[in-house]
């Protein structure tokens, strides 16, 4: 930086000025610099370095419990980024994508991130990568859990939605399946039937507390109720899951944990097939069938608003049912 102020004339200072506040040197003088460095062959200060004595990296990382495909094929976790991507260029940003898959490094990719504060998707109870974060001291964030200190939760009553949205489906159905997201980190899906409750995934946990509440209140044992469980959310998965089930059982309604899955039920039981999803997106809409209203692109937000330091805390998401009837039971 000294070479690049000699040649160009200027205090070192004003080099320095030209690449971090170019809006503080003269646009000559600016040129006039970046003329010299071209010549010296200098690139600009270490972005390291400069992190090093400002303490900040001016990046967020996202850390996903899956592999990095699914943050752009999965309509969900694409709006959920979409809000921290905002979030990001309001306030000049990076963004570094960082997956934690159950691989032995995962807490140490974490613990290792050049980043100022974390957004983490959902996990399961007991991932180390949630210590690792918390362990960082910096401001992090989950969307819908597991609650840890030092991690600030976003999510909405996933078990009060549930419950609403069964028991709208039962009042003009008597024999559901329930198609389920996965019961444990091992993602294994297939046929079940009244599963514990007491699974890994606490979205997972969550909605199918809602529905139980609300068949034992229509009267059903949950021990009897069938649940196909898929490894992964999709609509392919949800076709395969549903097709497994309908060798075993006969259902009026499939209670699905997400518009996908919905789709994917219609898929193999044909369009007229009675399904209510999750998400409200233009799947529901334009099949016609019940679903969850959640604003996934408001909880990115305020994810990332926690994670660059911006907010300590967010007002718990809100949901709604959106009744829909056009569909006719199978």
């Amino acid at each position: 930086m000294r070479d690049v102020a000699a040649e160009a004339g200027v205090a070192p200072m004003t080099v320095s000025y030209t690449y971090t506040r170019p809006d503080r040197v003269a646009e000559g003088t600016r040129a006039r610099v970046l003329a010299a460095a071209g010549r010296l062959g200098y690139l600009g200060p270490d972005p390291v370095a400069r992190s090093l004595r400002s303490g900040s990296t001016g990046s967020l990382g996202v850390v996903l419990g899956e592999h990095l495909s699914y943050a752009f094929e999965d309509p969900q976790a694409s709006r959920f980024l979409s809000g921290v991507s905002h979030v990001c260029v309001e306030n000049k940003f990076g963004l570094v994508l960082i997956p934690a898959i159950g691989a032995p490094d995962d807490a140490d990719r974490v613990r290792e991130a050049a980043v100022d504060g974390f957004v983490m998707w959902t996990t399961v109870d007991g991932d180390p990568v949630l210590d690792a974060v918390a362990a960082t001291g910096r401001p992090a964030a989950i969307q819908g859990g597991p609650a840890v200190e030092g991690i600030i939760s976003v999510s909405p009553d996933d078990r009060a939605a549930a419950r609403s949205i069964a028991s709208y489906a039962l009042e003009t159905a008597s024999s559901p399946l329930i198609l389920s997201f996965p019961l444990a980190k091992d993602r294994v899906g297939g046929f079940t039937r009244g599963p514990s409750t007491r699974v890994d995934y606490p979205v997972t946990r969550a909605r199918l507390e809602g529905f139980r509440d609300a068949l034992t209140q229509a009267g059903h044992e949950w021990a009897d109720v069938p649940v196909a469980v898929v490894p992964r959310n999709g609509r392919a998965e949800g076709a395969w899951a549903v097709r497994e089930a309908i060798e075993r059982v006969r259902p009026d309604v499939v209670i699905a944990m997400s518009d996908q899955l919905a789709v994917g039920a219609r898929d193999t039981l044909g369009e007229n097939a009675r399904v209510t999803g999750w998400d409200d997106s233009q799947d529901a809409e334009s099949g016609g069938f019940a679903s969850i209203r959640q604003s996934m692109y408001e909880q990115g937000i305020a994810c990332a608003q926690i994670a660059a330091g911006l907010r300590a805390s967010v007002a718990r998401p809100q949901w709604s049912l959106t009744k829909r009837s056009s569909s006719r039971p199978f």
